[in-house]
């Protein structure tokens, strides 16, 4: 027979009413008191009976994460940062994958069954801000990234621009004067990450007075390992000339030095790489690779945050929360 919480109560010492309020994640227990019946929680395998807990509550206790592709390895690694942050708090994460499908992140906007999940972290690439505007938001919503602006929902992103800036800036301070971007998109429209870090890419490009060239501008379609292979090898057929490579995202940097390693030449002697997303896989990547590292579980914590305020009934004090970055510099550039 499944534990009830008068057995949890027993055990941890407790009332049940404080085994409550440990699962609903009611912040007024004392450490040690939340520490002894989470033991016990364990110990018994108790799992709250949601259903009434909804009922009593008018909550689920499940907020969701919507996301592109769960597969991608930035995505994965945010979902786990979102989960630890939603379980630290007594709640459940249910992730989708919308494919950047507008249907499906409208579908996910919909709350998938309203009745199902409190509040939504949505990381959009097919819906619009007019799609915003015209949609009845009821359900409380965060949004990552910057794609999306000015529709009244919290977005919780990091600075492209100055990031891009920054990893362009770097390559052009190791002496390489011949950097292209790879990553970007046709039609993204103004609001995109690859917009906003082409935008970085030029203005570092701008500031070390290098001409634009187009034939730099690397475009791949998605931001992926076969797509990031396939542009860099035909950059290098074609005989472009070139000695640096800021790739939009690590997928497409790692896969941009197994191309150029193909072509008969050296990372980072020939060219150097830099990525942005500083994945697990770039610390141990031959060569490891510098990379812009966001704050992940920044990212995750603020988003997390920006939730629970409106299931709580606050207002936040602004529509944008920013994250911070970082450049790992490691020997896809040069270092040691």
């Amino acid at each position: 027979m499944a534990a009830s919480v008068r057995d949890v109560a027993a055990l941890a010492g407790v009332s049940p009413r404080t085994v409550a309020n440990v699962v609903t994640g009611y912040v007024h227990v004392r450490p040690e008191t939340r520490a002894r019946v989470q033991r016990a929680i364990d110990e018994l395998k108790y799992r709250p009976n949601i259903s009434a807990r909804s009922l009593r509550s008018g909550r689920s206790g499940i907020i969701a994460l919507a996301v592109p592709d769960v597969a991608a390895p930035y995505f994965a690694e945010l979902a786990d940062h979102v989960q630890r942050e939603a379980a630290s708090r007594g709640l459940t994460l249910l992730v989708d994958q919308t494919g950047a499908d507008r249907e499906r992140e409208l579908d996910a906007l919909e709350g998938f069954q309203a009745h199902l999940i409190d509040g939504l972290i949505l990381s959009p690439l097919g819906v619009t801000g007019e799609d915003l505007q015209g949609h009845d938001l009821s359900m409380p919503t965060v949004l990552l990234g910057e794609r999306i602006e000015k529709v009244g929902v919290v977005h919780v992103a990091v600075d492209n621009v100055a990031s891009a800036r920054e990893a362009t800036a770097h390559l052009l301070d190791r002496g390489r004067t011949r950097v292209a971007a790879v990553g970007t998109q046709t039609g993204a429209g103004d609001m995109g990450p690859a917009q906003r870090r082409l935008e970085g890419y030029r203005a570092a490009m701008r500031d070390a007075g290098l001409p634009a060239t187009p034939g730099l501008e690397v475009p791949t379609g998605p931001w992926s390992r076969e797509a990031g292979y396939t542009a860099v090898r035909s950059l290098l057929q074609r005989g472009v000339d070139v000695d640096g490579l800021f790739c939009f995202n690590d997928a497409l940097a790692l896969a941009a030095v197994r191309a150029v390693v193909d072509h008969g030449l050296r990372v980072p002697q020939d060219l150097a790489v830099v990525g942005w997303d500083d994945i697990e896989e770039a610390a141990y990547a031959v060569p490891s690779l510098t990379t812009i590292s966001p704050d992940k579980a920044a990212i995750a914590r603020a988003a997390v945050d920006a939730l629970l305020g409106q299931l709580d009934g606050g207002s936040p004090e602004s529509d944008e929360v920013l994250c911070s970055y970082r450049l790992v510099v490691r020997e896809s550039s040069g270092a040691r």
